[in-house]
């Protein structure tokens, strides 16, 4: 069952790891473009889109562990 998690994965698991990944990396690319920019605004402003990346990875980790459960009830 686990080796065929992301076949059989919820949508919205999938649109948030996605999600996540997508703001994480906009975040990262902010903040180094801010380090070469030596701007410290742009470096600042990167950190709450990477902590929201990092909590919509959360939420994704709690759907799937709920999913899972579900189906080792079954």
């Amino acid at each position: 069952m686990l080796n065929e998690f992301w076949a059989s994965a919820p949508a919205s698991y999938k649109v948030l790891v996605f999600s996540a990944m997508g703001l994480i990396a906009a975040g990262i690319i902010l903040n180094l473009a801010g380090n070469a920019a030596h701007n410290q605004g742009l470096m600042v402003a990167s950190l709450p889109v990477i902590g929201l990346g990092l909590v919509l990875h959360v939420v994704a980790l709690v759907v799937r562990g709920q999913q899972v459960r579900k189906n080792l009830r079954k």
